[in-house]
C-alpha cells in the first residue's frame, strides 16, 4: 500500500509529529511504500530522511487561518497528490485536516483524519473554538473515517454534528523501551517532578507553580519549549521558585529524564489525550493529570495516579503531597501505571488498530461503499 501522511508543521516534535513519525517508520519496515506531507520542513523531516522515508513540503500550509494561503495550500497539496499517487491520505492536525481532506476528495483520494485533541474543546479561548466547531463539522463527511484519540473526542464530535459510524477511537500508543530505562519512584533524598508540555496557553504552569509553593520538599523538571517561555520564566522568579524549577528545554533524551524522575504531572487548560503521560507510565512513574479532555482516559484514578480538576491549586497541592511524602504509594502506583501501559497503551497495538482502519477504509473505497 502506496501511505502518505500529512501533518502541518515538521520544523517541531510534538504529540502529531511523534505520532505520525512512529507511524511511518513502521509502516517503511513492514514494506509499505510511505511519504510524509509537511507544511514546514525541519526536526521531524530530518528524522524520517535519515530513516529512509521520502518527504515533501506542501507551499503554503500555516497554522494560522488564512482563506488566501490555506486556497494556494490546498492546490499545491493536489498538485503533490496527482504526483505521487498515494492509494491513502491520513491528515494529522487541524489545519492538514482541513487542507488534506478538501484536496483529497478533488483527486478522488481515500483520506483519514486524526483529531489530536479538536480545536473546539472546552478550554480552548473562543472564538476559535466557534470557528472550528464549524468547520470540523462541515468537513466531515470528507474523511472516510476520522480518528479520535480518546473516547472524550469522540462523544464531543458526535455532539458537533459528526455522525458517529464516521468516529472511530483509537487511543495514542508508545513504543516501549527496555527495562533499564525505567524509573525508581522511591529513589533518592531529593524528590523529582517532571512535566513534559509545550510552554504556551494550552499548559496551565502557572497553577503548578502556585502548587508548589506549598509542597516545599518537591522539585520540578520542565521539559519543553515554546512562546510562553520568558512569561514562565519572570513568574519562576517573582514567585522566588527559580532554585526549585529547572528549566531544560526541548530534549532528545526524554526517556533518561523521566527514568531519573519519581513523579509525573500535567497541568493543562486542555488536552486531547496526552502521549507525555504513555511516556510516563511507559517509564513506570505515578501520574498526575488535569481532567480536561482525554487526560483521565489513560489513568485508573487512585490506583495508576490521580485526576485533579482543571486550574485548581489547592486540589493540585493534594495530589503533589500525596506522592511527595509516600514513596510506597509511588512505587505501587507506578507499577500499575506500567502494567496498564503494557496491557492498552503500547505502540503494537496501536499500530495495528490503524493500519486494520486504513485496510477497511481501502477496500470500502474501491468497492464504492
Amino acid at each position: 500500500m502506496k501511505i502518505a501522511w500529512l501533518v502541518t508543521r515538521g520544523d517541531s516534535i510534538g504529540g502529531a509529529q511523534i505520532h505520525v513519525r512512529d507511524l511511518a517508520l513502521q509502516a517503511h519496515r513492514d514494506g509499505h511504500d510511505v511519504l510524509v506531507l509537511t507544511g514546514i520542513a525541519g526536526a521531524l523531516t530530518d528524522q524520517l530522511d535519515a530513516a529512509g522515508i521520502r518527504t515533501r513540503v506542501c507551499q503554503g500550509m500555516l497554522r494560522e487561518i488564512s482563506p488566501q494561503k490555506d486556497w494556494a495550500a490546498i492546490q499545491a497539496l493536489r498538485t503533490i497528490l496527482r504526483e505521487e499517487a498515494p492509494d491513502l491520505l491520513s491528515t494529522h492536525s487541524s489545519k492538514a485536516g482541513v487542507i488534506g481532506r478538501i484536496a483529497a476528495n478533488r483527486e478522488h483520494i481515500p483520506v483519514l483524519f486524526t483529531a489530536h485533541g479538536w480545536a473546539f474543546t472546552s478550554g480552548v479561548p473562543q472564538p476559535k473554538r466557534l470557528i472550528y466547531r464549524v468547520i470540523e463539522r462541515a468537513l466531515a463527511p470528507l474523511a472516510s473515517r476520522i480518528i479520535c484519540v480518546s473516547e472524550y473526542d469522540r462523544t464531543l464530535g458526535i455532539a458537533a454534528g459528526m455522525g458517529a459510524g464516521r468516529l472511530v477511537t483509537i487511543h495514542n500508543g508508545m513504543p516501549d523501551l527496555p527495562a533499564n530505562r525505567r524509573a525508581v519512584p522511591d529513589h533518592g533524598q531529593t524528590i523529582r517532578a517532571v512535566m513534559t508540555a509545550r510552554f504556551d496557553r494550552q499548559k496551565d504552569h502557572e497553577t503548578l507553580f502556585r502548587a508548589l509553593l506549598d509542597v516545599p520538599n518537591l522539585q520540578l523538571d520542565l521539559i519543553g519549549d515554546g512562546p510562553d517561555r520568558p512569561r514562565i520564566e519572570q513568574l519562576l522568579q517573582r514567585l522566588g521558585l527559580s532554585d526549585r524549577v529547572n528549566i531544560l528545554g526541548q530534549r532528545t533524551d526524554v526517556a533518561d529524564l523521566l527514568a531519573a524522575a519519581n513523579l509525573f504531572v500535567l497541568s493543562s487548560h486542555w488536552e486531547g489525550f496526552p502521549r507525555s503521560t504513555l511516556e510516563a507510565m511507559r517509564a513506570g512513574l505515578p501520574v498526575i493529570v488535569s481532567d480536561v479532555g482525554g487526560a483521565a482516559e489513560a489513568l485508573i484514578t487512585g490506583e495508576t495516579g490521580l485526576v485533579v480538576p482543571p486550574a485548581d491549586r489547592d486540589a493540585l497541592v493534594v495530589a503533589l503531597r500525596t506522592l511527595a511524602n509516600d514513596p510506597e504509594t509511588r512505587v505501587r502506583m507506578g507499577q500499575a501505571g506500567r502494567q496498564r501501559y503494557e496491557d492498552d497503551f503500547t505502540f503494537d497495538r496501536m499500530y495495528a488498530k490503524t493500519t486494520t482502519l486504513y485496510d477497511d477504509v481501502l477496500v470500502r473505497f474501491r468497492s464504492g461503499q
